[in-house]
């Protein structure tokens, strides 16, 4: 699927807001289905966006008063301007139905984005970077059914409209011919199976999730073009003494067939894997990522991390050792919902040369 949560929710804002979030955000809570809704002022920096300014919020709850088995339900909406003239608003969230036989997860978001572009490969050049613009409506929406005891099954949707693109005329867009500069729409259906045995959605301390899924691209679907997207993302927790956890990825972003549109293509970089790379510093049909993250409580609502990540995007599954890129950081974490663990994260990440940033984000990075 596009990750295009991967570009809204990346946030970088000043400490005052912890306290806003504590003190001064608009706070509900329904006792009966364990309700709990913060909304809060924002004001943000990231290496994508620069400054920008906004309104955020996020609820945790249960889909059943009398469910005690499933893991609590979340919503989270953004709405943010930047002082680049970047305007994204979002839905993002996950909701358990009772005892978690079904579970949905969607993404919903409008985006007018000044970007930048480097070309299509994993040797491109710093100087070679180009400014560009969209304008972008995404819809993602996945429902599974539970088939045992972690497992599910399930079927999902992917729609995205480029309504606008403007670039350099006679750039590397167009040296390069890139698939679908000039706007588009794709629309696609596909299956996934998931084994989740994680204990907690924000926060996990122990467990395992597996997930591979595949979208089919077709006009029989209503997309104007053809090609297939394959995902296998592999975590595990493990729980180090009383208070530590190490956290692990493998995440693998593959498309087949040669009509691949510009952004559902992969990227390398963002606030999920291999922070401190600017996102989309390197972009072909397929990405591998490796990431392992270890998480330390400090004290009261305060803990710090470590993490690391290796990985590359290649054009025909081709990986050279050689060409691997790698990021490393560290960062603090704030919970502002202690018994869900749900935490805002302030990170550093960084790679050779000019990768490198900070992140101020809403959850974990996997």
């Amino acid at each position: 699927m596009l990750r295009i949560n991967r570009m809204i929710f990346r946030f970088l804002t000043l400490f005052c807001l912890l306290s806003l979030l504590g003190t001064n955000g608009i706070a509900q809570k329904d006792s009966a289905k364990k309700l709990q809704i913060l909304v809060f002022p924002v004001l943000t920096r990231s290496i994508e966006t620069s400054w920008s300014f906004g309104v955020a919020g996020t609820s945790t709850f249960r889909m059943s008063a009398s469910d005690t088995i499933s893991r609590t339900s979340n919503l989270q909406t953004i709405v943010l301007y930047s002082l680049k003239k970047q305007l994204v608003a979002a839905i993002n969230g996950a909701q358990y139905f009772k005892n978690e036989q079904y579970v949905l997860n969607e993404q919903i978001s409008y985006s007018s984005f000044p970007d930048k572009f480097w070309g299509l490969g994993n040797q491109t050049l710093d100087q070679a970077e180009e400014a560009y613009d969209f304008q972008q409506f995404y819809t993602y929406l996945h429902l599974m059914r539970q088939v045992g005891k972690g497992m599910f099954i399930g079927g999902l949707y992917e729609y995205q409209n480029l309504l606008e693109t403007n670039y350099k005329a006679g750039g590397i867009f167009d040296q390069e011919q890139v698939v679908g500069r000039k706007g588009y729409h794709i629309s696609g259906l596909g299956l996934s199976f998931t084994i989740d045995t994680r204990n907690n959605a924000f926060a996990p301390t122990k467990g395992n999730f597996a997930q591979i899924y595949f979208n089919h691209f077709t006009p029989v679907f209503g997309s104007e073009h053809r090609y297939t997207n394959i995902v296998i993302d592999l975590r595990k927790y493990m729980t180090f003494r009383k208070n530590g956890v190490l956290a692990l990825q493998a995440y693998s972003f593959n498309n087949t067939g040669n009509d691949v549109p510009l952004r559902s293509l992969a990227t390398l970089g963002g606030m999920n894997s291999m922070r401190g790379y600017y996102d989309g510093r390197y972009r072909d049909k397929n990405q591998l990522v490796f990431q392992a993250e270890f998480r330390q409580h400090l004290f009261k609502r305060f803990g710090a991390v470590a993490f690391g990540n290796i990985g590359d995007v290649s054009h025909n599954l081709a990986y050279q050792l050689a060409d691997l890129k790698y990021s490393f950081g560290a960062g603090l974490r704030y919970a502002i919902n202690k018994s869900e663990k749900l935490n805002i994260r302030l990170d550093y990440g960084m790679g050779p040369g000019k990768n490198h940033g900070f992140y101020f984000e809403l959850g974990e990075a996997f």
